[in-house]
């Protein structure tokens, strides 16, 4: 949500300006290799960037983790407090989330696998906790992390969601679930057949002998094209929404410091967005869960054989 402090003007505070401001809360904390040679912190987004591949997003990847754990922790500290008859407090909401889940997950998978159901869970707990962060007044944090370091120019996101690093790799572990999945249940040939004999069957037979090289490599790029675009659009949907929201959260943060009648406009503004982006934060977690699912659906489908 937009700070409640700590929004500066325009060519005010030592030179700082809006964009400076709006620079500041978009750069993550980087660790990485400085240009002397040593490990460290970034100074500068263009130390960050000058960081390369192998930068770390120290803040992203904290709030994540510590999502995930906070996540564990409840989930299981309900599991093992459970009580018969109806349900009370926090496992009323645990209890109403693990069905609502479990009737989506069996509404659209419909194979034999224990392990879909729980990762249906975690992955919209986990990115519905990780977009919340963006409820948070966004000088929240880093105002903190500024006065922890004793840096003024602390770098420190919080929306985990907005860095595609984050969105990716979880994406990606998808995908990499999904090859698994697609050759257990394939077989490694079954899943090279997938690949190659779709959508134009090739046949060996009489002169369709001698277009079937060309449709099968004509195949394997359709479908490899087809095949990598799933994790990269999963990753940068969730990315998108968040980033986009996160930016319109700064920009009104930023109105705060226009002057009086701005940051009264600024106010109501910022109560009428965070409304609708609770919306936005939930939508998101649920679409990446369910694409998810089907994607997990797609690789357990064997060709006239269902579980």
């Amino acid at each position: 949500m937009a700070a409640e402090h700590g929004v500066v003007e325009a060519g005010h505070a030592g030179g700082v300006t809006i964009t400076d401001y709006i620079r500041h809360h978009l750069q993550n904390l980087c660790y990485g290799q400085l240009p002397d040679g040593t490990w460290g912190f970034a100074h500068t987004s263009k130390e960050a960037a000058d960081m390369g591949f192998w930068a770390v997003h120290v803040d992203s990847l904290a709030w994540s983790v510590g999502l995930a754990l906070l996540f564990s922790l409840l989930f299981l500290r309900v599991a093992r407090n459970v009580q018969a008859g109806v349900p009370k407090g926090f496992q009323s909401f645990v209890e109403l989330a693990v069905e609502f889940i479990d009737k989506t997950v069996r509404d659209t998978f419909h194979y034999n696998n224990r392990m879909i159901a729980p990762m249906a869970l975690m992955v919209f707990c986990w990115v519905f906790l990780m977009n919340t962060m963006d409820l948070f007044p966004v000088d929240w944090f880093p105002e903190a992390a500024k006065a922890v370091s004793g840096n003024e120019h602390a770098f420190f996101k919080v929306v985990p969601t907005t860095d595609p690093n984050i969105t990716l790799g979880m994406s990606f572990t998808v995908f990499a679930l999904m090859i698994f999945f697609s050759i257990q249940r394939k077989g490694f040939i079954g899943f090279i057949k997938e690949l190659t004999f779709h959508p134009f069957h090739p046949t060996f037979h009489g002169i369709g002998l001698i277009f079937a090289p060309l449709l099968i490599v004509i195949n394997f790029m359709l479908e490899t094209v087809s095949l990598i675009a799933k994790p990269i659009s999963l990753g940068l949907r969730l990315f998108g929404n968040m980033y986009a929201g996160e930016m319109i959260f700064i920009l009104i943060a930023a109105m705060y410091g226009a002057g009086l009648l701005l940051g009264t406009f600024a106010g109501a503004l910022q109560l009428v967005w965070a409304i609708f982006h609770i919306l936005v934060i939930a939508l998101q977690a649920f679409v990446f869960m369910v694409l998810t699912v089907v994607y997990m659906a797609m690789a357990h489908d064997v060709p006239d054989e269902q579980h």
